[in-house]
């Protein structure tokens, strides 16, 4: 049971991260229609910024707070110069931004190489606490708080805020809200740009608990369509949902069946998509 009661626990917390990346990817596609495929690419732009900063004396909070910063600003300029020439383009957004993924993957491996790293967790989270007979890492703990929180953040921002209301009611019907005079491209730049700061601080917190490595933009990118699929495009609690799915799924697999963990996944998601193409929180398509 107390292996159990781990690796469950375990897998909360990847599905807490996985979440916090497919939040902002899910947000992107469902209120500006952008599929974001350099999304994979931020996550780990956001690693390896907040592995610098902590490898030159900066503290892993500072870190965490300059890495999201800099990946937003990243992503305004990506939005600004790039992103916008294609709105309504699906095909050219797709090559787009798989062919800025690839460019960031190659300056990543240029500037910082590729041999693995990781980033050390805060000095109070590196630590275990007992369950049963065995240790679990705090930092585990701590990735399933931020998770949580962040779901209540987009719960408030979406249900409580005028911007919420703004956002919504953009994705619905964009020149009508541009005719009450509120400049719906600056709201959904903004939206670009916190779905980009959302990617590189989960990269922050993924540095500890994954790593960082070649080919981890592709890994991440995979994993988080398939939340964003599961849970139903723009849909970001369908996003927690699927995640939290993924993640658990993952775990246990990899624990119990660790040459089919993937193939597990996606046959959770054939499954799902069969019963609900749309997926468990998505729209109706008419």
């Amino acid at each position: 049971m107390d292996i159990i009661l781990v690796q469950l626990i375990t897998g909360i917390a990847y599905g807490m991260l996985y979440f916090m990346i497919a939040a902002g990817l899910t947000i992107i596609l469902g209120v500006m229609n952008v599929v974001n495929l350099s999304h994979g690419a931020l996550f780990m732009l956001g690693s390896y910024l907040a592995f610098t900063f902590i490898s030159n004396g900066i503290n892993f909070w500072f870190a965490l707070l300059l890495s999201a910063i800099s990946v937003g600003i990243f992503g305004f300029i990506l939005e600004k110069v790039l992103i916008k020439r294609v709105y309504g383009k699906v095909l050219q957004q797709v090559l787009l931004t798989f062919g800025l993924m690839l460019v960031i993957a190659d300056s990543v491996k240029w500037i910082w190489g590729t041999e693995m790293q990781l980033i050390p967790a805060p000095a109070f989270l590196n630590m275990s606490i007992p369950i049963g007979d065995m240790a679990f890492p705090v930092f585990r703990l701590f990735v399933v708080f931020v998770g949580i929180l962040l779901a209540v953040l987009l719960w408030y921002l979406e249900a409580k805020t005028r911007v919420g209301a703004v956002i919504r009611a953009g994705v619905d019907d964009r020149a009508m809200v541009s005719a009450l005079g509120i400049n719906v491209g600056f709201v959904f730049t903004g939206v670009f740009i916190f779905g980009a700061a959302l990617a590189g601080f989960s990269g922050v917190l993924g540095g500890p608990l994954l790593g960082m490595y070649t080919g981890m933009d592709a890994e991440i990118l995979i994993t988080s369509l398939i939340v964003v699929v599961i849970g139903g495009l723009g849909s970001w609690k369908g996003s927690f949902i699927g995640a939290l799915i993924i993640g658990v799924l993952e775990i246990f697999g990899k624990v119990w069946f660790p040459s089919l963990s993937m193939l597990i996944v996606f046959l959770i998601m054939m499954v799902i998509l069969i019963i609900r193409p749309q997926g468990l929180f998505g729209r109706e398509v008419a």
